[in-house]
This record gives C-alpha cells, sequence and structure tokens, in this order.
C-alpha cells in the first residue's frame, strides 16, 4: 500500500496521540499541577508557543514522510545519524558543551555501521545490473550441430525452400 505523506499522518497521528498521552499524563501533567499550585493557579500554558511547537512537529513529520516516500528508510537513517553529527559539533563548538569519547565513539559506530550497510547495499546493486546487462547482450552458445545451424542466417541459394 503507498499512501501519500498527508494521508500516513492522518493514520498515524491518532496513534501517537494516544501513545504520548500516556507518559504525558503520568509524567506532565503532575509537574503541571505542582507548577500552577506553586503559582497560586496563575500558570496557563502558552498557546503562541504549543502552537508553534505543533506547526513545527507536524512539517517534521510531513518532512519525514516526503523523504521515505521518494527514497528509503535507510536514508532517513543515514540523514538521522548526519543530524546527530553536526548537532555534537555545534554542540561542541558554538555551545561549548562537553562531548564524552563515548558520545563519539557511539556516533561513529552507528555512522560505520549504516554507511557499511549503504555500500554493501550499493554494491549488491551493481552486481545484479551487470548480470543483467551480462544475459541482455550474451549470445547463446549451441549445445550441438543443428542449434549451430539455426544460429546461421540463411543464404539464398536458390533452392526454394526458404521461409519468408
Amino acid at each position: 500500500m503507498s499512501l501519500n505523506p498527508i494521508t500516513s499522518l492522518y493514520y498515524i497521528a491518532p496513534c501517537c496521540l494516544l501513545f504520548l498521552a500516556v507518559p504525558w499524563y503520568a509524567v506532565e501533567l503532575p509537574r503541571l499541577r505542582a507548577a500552577a499550585a506553586s503559582a497560586a493557579g496563575l500558570a496557563r500554558p502558552d498557546v503562541f508557543v504549543f502552537g508553534t511547537n505543533s506547526l513545527c512537529a507536524f512539517a517534521l513529520n510531513l518532512a519525514v514522510f516526503l523523504l521515505v516516500g521518494k527514497t528509503s528508510a535507510l536514508t532517513m537513517n543515514v540523514a538521522g545519524v548526519v543530524k546527530d553529527w553536526l548537532l555534537i559539533a555545534f554542540s561542541w563548538t558554538v555551545i561549548k558543551d562537553t562531548v564524552t569519547p563515548v558520545n563519539l565513539v557511539g556516533y561513529g559506530i552507528a555512522f560505520l555501521g549504516v554507511a557499511y550497510y549503504n555500500h554493501a547495499k550499493l554494491q549488491g546493486l551493481k552486481v545484479k545490473e551487470a548480470e543483467r546487462k551480462a544475459a541482455a547482450t550474451a549470445v547463446p552458445k549451441p549445445d550441438d550441430a543443428e542449434a549451430a545451424t539455426r544460429l546461421l542466417p540463411e543464404k539464398d541459394g536458390g533452392d526454394g525452400d526458404r521461409k519468408n
């Protein structure tokens, strides 16, 4: 079944809401109630912040479905690893956040694994393409003399037995 990105979001969004509502109810709601109680009931959610976050989440999900629909899930994984590397580089250089060697090794292993899988898949596709081209251009080799005579072009000998 092939769905366009909007239809995919239409079917997936209710499931996401259900699975995210459970931890929100268990973790976030008590924190919101505690913050509202400590602020004498004045703490209200910022509608602009929630609205813009919702719009960004919708756009992100739409972009993910478009990317996977036009390429593959492997491309999405590679893009995710590259994105993580860019975030680490940004955190390390601009924000001056500490990046542990465990972080670097972990992302390095993940990136190498995805790169190796992509390389192996590409090599497999090249072999299949070469086999397909070889099969299309190969001339069948006759096993016996009769097969060899069928492959030879007919010569105009004037004997009247030629088929037209």
